[in-house]
């Protein structure tokens, strides 16, 4: 880490870790203009360094989100609850209140990360997070998200816009989990539901956020150290002189 924090990775490359924004609990509909405003105003790197990543820490009211491929037989039950369609990938999910939301604002080129890589971190600062508490989870390869002996704890969907994405993850902590038994949860008929209390984890929401981003930072700053350190092997390789020849 320099001085500046930013994070040095191989010969003079740095990138500064997102800011982080801890917004409290706030509408659905203006945090998502805010979050597309932001992603079609953010600058690209080049000569000088681009628009600075972010992360966004946040819960929301009682709403029901559905994805852009999403099914209106999926909302189960009509209800006071809104519904807002949005732009992100999947079907229909839930936010309330007691619910951990990280909006990742991120230029993927920057991280040298695709899709599908940064799911799985973002799985697995999920899945980290619970096993400090000695709660055993794991994602599944047909179903993004995070799971608990079958039943989904965090949720994730993303948006893709010139090599940036926005939405994020959502880990259910302590929450009425009620509204979820209207929907099929992601899409998924009789998916179950659970949440950090009835795991045994009593930990507030300020201390798994805070643990939460400090895993979606680090996987980050490691999945970048492990490219460009590939990279300068792959490059130390091909530099070599052949064995029996002289360089």
């Amino acid at each position: 880490m320099t001085d500046s924090g930013e994070w040095e990775v191989g010969s003079g490359k740095h990138v500064a870790p997102p800011v982080i924004h801890s917004l409290g609990l706030v509408e659905y509909q203006p945090t998502w203009d805010a979050m597309k405003q932001f992603t079609a105003e953010r600058t690209p790197d080049g000569q000088t360094p681009g628009t600075r990543d972010e992360i966004w820490l946040v819960q929301h009211p009682p709403t029901y989100t559905q994805g852009l491929a999403g099914k209106p037989e999926h909302l189960l039950h009509p209800t006071n609850i809104p519904v807002v369609r949005i732009d992100r990938g999947g079907q229909i999910t839930y936010h309330g209140p007691g619910q951990i939301v990280a909006y990742l604002l991120l230029d993927l080129r920057r991280w040298k990360i695709t899709v599908r890589e940064l799911v799985r971190l973002m799985e697995q600062a999920a899945i980290d997070l619970l096993g400090e508490f000695g709660v055993a989870a794991q994602g599944r390869e047909d179903a993004p998200g995070v799971y608990v002996c079958g039943a989904k704890i965090a949720s994730l969907g993303l948006k893709i816009k010139h090599g940036c994405c926005y939405h994020g993850l959502a880990l259910n902590v302590d929450m009425d989990l009620t509204p979820f038994a209207n929907i099929n949860p992601c899409g998924h008929a009789g998916l179950r539901v659970t949440q950090c209390r009835e795991l045994g984890i009593t930990a507030g929401i300020s201390e798994l956020q805070a643990q939460l981003v400090q895993n979606l930072i680090h996987g980050l700053q490691q999945h970048l150290i492990s490219i460009v350190g590939a990279g300068h092997a792959r490059d130390s390789h091909a530099g070599r002189a052949p064995t029996g020849e002289s360089a």
